[in-house]
């Protein structure tokens, strides 16, 4: 029996079937016979059979997922999927069953070396895996760029690492939370392997101008999470009661929560539906502005068009399979043809799930919050830090320094941009106390030090207390470009190389241009570069807030945490620890999964600390939209308390992971990258500052009047809100938005739409 009913996915798309199906279902079973793979055994079990290969139906995957693909390369795609899927069904035979960590690794070393660099040759294949894989590399990536065959190595390395990482949980019987989970599924899981086959499938390169923007780098992460998220639901019965995974985003939402398989399933939907709709609303909001920015032809808009078509269609045609595939949990395995349902122009409206999706997370739901609601001061939990905190003796001189500085840059002064308005006074800058902040992040600061960091604390947040103000939502796409201007000035005033910045214009720009020299003067270039970039991540998440208040749009749950770390400016504060290190820790170490694990675990604890502190601040007075707090209020549809409690319990998993991380994780790092004893001493200098950061965080919080309920106003030249519906770009579908078809309950029991 099943363990829960396949919950009503979103549909916006119809899935289509390549008309090379039949030739690429002859080919690629030739190609597994002449590999190996059907008819080999491990241990005396046979892996796959003839029956059991072709209800799979790999050729069927392609099909639907790429339905415009040429007949070869339909074929040359249909090989790689059959190759992986093997390889995962061989390795949980050989390894997984076995718990042989130490062997697991060997043979991906190994299999590692099948993807040559230009020229080099590989080793003798030795099984269907090196085989396989081998066979493919050759025949795929003489036609494509040697940036698309990098990019593409490191995904299917990660998506070897994949195994590793499930094994090790396996062998721990560790389930892994739902943030480290999505973020660790999305690295090594083979989503982001199959978004660089799209590439290839439609021939088509994502254009260099676009390389390593948000928007890309978002439509590649919605993919994969929901292509992962998709396959989670599928593959519970399977995973759970025939392979002993607990890597499975229902089981770690099941036991997260505490609550049954089949709320869990709901709730995995509803994150699916949710990192959909980030998908089409980057497309439609990010892409066109990116195309104008960039000056893109018409070729290049329509590659970075056509990418975009091709995960859609991998969405669709994706989903259709595992409706049909006997690989999955279904009823209707086999029985279902094609079409399903109405189509033509409209008839989306019809299709199961269409409603739903678009009035649940990511949809309408999402725009309805209204502004400026009474909230009252939230009840703070009883924050886990097992941490010592320390207070650099330099406080009250950095405490001192930094008001004057704030004073002499302006930031107390009446600003023209302000109609002549103050946006801080004095009294104010005394008062929120950054230098207490930079005391408990440092306390082994010398003075001058501790006060330049105090001043970048400072700096940071009038800014953050600057763009919604002088660049309000209410300003639509005038307040945008003229918020994108000021970032672009900004950045200037950062320069990698020796030299004089523009003159400054106004009290933020007069700040930067004076940290700017005093900070990374001392700096070689390249670490210029580093803490540059770091700056210019945060000041670009003030216009990622921005663009979601002109939406009137609470973001989705995992863009807010990963876009969190950036607001919060928590890059700019951890790059500063990491360049103190010189030399002495190589970077492919700070660059390591178990290093971005344990940074991550601390910044999101530290962010979610300021979310709890600055609820009533945000909501009540500020008409904010970005605050954990609201994020899930919104996507599970549950009361402030209920919403505050799993922030809590997602702060107690993130400590958890990063002591884990700490304890477990890094002695491994060490042996993996053979660390002498001072880089050894660096990465654990490096732990130690961390940990401080985190108390100092916690520390500052308690003792700033920025968040005392006796200390809060209106934004500066806002009169006090009216209550009501919101408005703003996209709330109309928050006001006509039909109720879904179904109720299911929430994780407080309650019924929502």
């Amino acid at each position: 029996m099943q363990p829960f009913e396949l919950p009503e996915f979103y549909t916006a798309h119809p899935a289509r079937l390549n008309p090379h199906v039949e030739t690429a279902r002859t080919h690629t079973k030739r190609w597994a016979y002449e590999m190996g793979m059907l008819g080999d055994t491990v241990g005396g079990a046979v892996v796959w059979d003839e029956p059991t290969f072709d209800g799979m139906d790999y050729a069927g995957l392609c099909a639907y997922t790429h339905p415009e693909a040429d007949a070869p390369t339909l074929n040359t795609v249909t090989d790689w999927y059959t190759w992986v899927f093997y390889f995962d069904d061989h390795f949980l035979e050989r390894f997984k069953r076995t718990g042989d960590l130490s062997g697991a690794r060997e043979y991906l070393d190994r299999l590692a070396t099948f993807m040559p660099a230009d020229g080099a040759a590989a080793p003798e294949p030795a099984n269907p895996d090196e085989r396989g894989l081998g066979d493919l590399w050759a025949r795929t990536v003489p036609a494509m760029s040697a940036g698309w065959r990098e990019r593409f190595a490191q995904s299917t390395r990660n998506l070897l690492l994949d195994c590793v990482w499930e094994l090790r949980n396996i062998n721990t019987a560790r389930v892994p939370n739902p943030i480290d989970y999505i973020e660790m599924r999305r690295k090594v899981g083979g989503a982001p392997w199959s978004a660089d086959l799209v590439e290839y499938a439609r021939g088509t390169e994502i254009p260099e101008p676009l390389a390593g923007t948000r928007a890309m780098r978002v439509l590649k992460d919605t993919f994969s999470d929901a292509v992962h998220l998709r396959n989670d639901i599928f593959s519970y019965q399977r995973e759970t009661e025939q392979e002993g995974e607990v890597n499975n985003g229902v089981l770690v939402v099941e036991r997260f929560f505490g609550c049954s398989p089949q709320q869990a399933a709901d709730i995995v939907n509803d994150q699916l539906t949710s990192r959909m709709h980030q998908f089409e609303n980057t497309v439609l909001t990010e892409l066109p502005v990116l195309f104008e920015e960039r000056a893109l032809d018409a070729p290049q808009r329509a590659a970075a068009l056509s990418y975009a078509q091709g995960l859609q269609d991998w969405q669709s045609g994706g989903h259709e399979w595992h409706l049909r595939s006997n690989r999955y949990m279904n009823a209707a395995a086999g029985t279902r043809s094609m079409p399903l349902g109405p189509s033509g122009i409209g008839t989306v409206l019809a299709r199961p799930g269409f409603w739903r999706g678009l009035a649940g997370p990511g949809g309408a739901r999402s725009h309805t919050p209204v502004p400026f609601p009474r909230t009252g001061p939230l009840p703070l939990p009883e924050f886990d830090v097992p941490f010592d905190l320390g207070l650099s003796p330099h406080l009250g001189a950095a405490r001192a320094a930094s008001v004057e500085w704030a004073e002499r840059v302006g930031f107390h002064a009446p600003l023209p941009e302000l109609g002549g308005r103050r946006l801080w006074t004095a009294a104010d800058t005394a008062g929120f106390d950054f230098a207490l902040c930079s005391a408990g992040l440092d306390p082994d600061a010398d003075a001058a030090a501790l006060t330049l960091s105090a001043e970048w604390l400072t700096w940071g947040t009038w800014g953050d207390d600057y763009f919604p103000v002088v660049f309000p939502a209410a300003g639509g796409a005038g307040s945008m470009a003229a918020a994108k201007a000021c970032a672009a000035r900004l950045a200037r005033f950062m320069p990698v190389e020796p030299g004089a910045g523009p003159a400054p214009s106004n009290a933020l720009e007069r700040g930067l241009a004076d940290l700017w020299p005093r900070t990374a003067g001392p700096m070689p270039p390249a670490a210029r570069h580093t803490f540059a970039a770091a700056v210019n991540s945060m000041v670009e998440s003030w216009l990622w807030e921005l663009a979601n208040h002109i939406q009137h749009r609470v973001p989705d749950p995992v863009d807010y945490l990963e876009m969190r770390r950036r607001t919060f400016g928590s890059d700019l504060t951890i790059a500063l620890s990491k360049l103190a290190r010189g030399g002495s820790v190589p970077e492919a170490v700070f660059e390591s999964s178990t290093m971005r694990g344990i940074e991550h675990a601390a910044q999101d604890y530290g962010c979610l600390i300021n979310d709890l502190f600055s609820y009533q601040k945000e909501i009540e007075y500020e008409g904010e939209l970005h605050n954990a707090v609201l994020v899930v209020e919104v996507f599970f549809g549950c009361g402030r308390e209920r919403a505050a409690a799993v922030v809590d319990d997602l702060m107690r998993a993130r400590m958890r992971q990063f002591q884990r991380l700490v304890a477990e994780e890094l002695p491994v790092l060490f042996e993996l990258h053979g660390l002498d004893a001072e880089a050894r001493a660096g990465v654990t200098g490096y732990i130690g500052e961390l940990r401080d950061w985190i108390a100092g965080i916690l520390h500052w919080h308690r003792g700033t009047s920025r968040y005392r309920p006796e200390n809060l106003r209106y934004p500066v030249g806002h009169a006090t809100p009216r209550l009501g519906a919101p408005r703003g770009l996209g709330t109309a579908a928050a006001r006509l938005a039909p109720r879904a078809p179904g109720h299911r309950p929430t994780v407080e029991g309650r019924t929502a739409s």
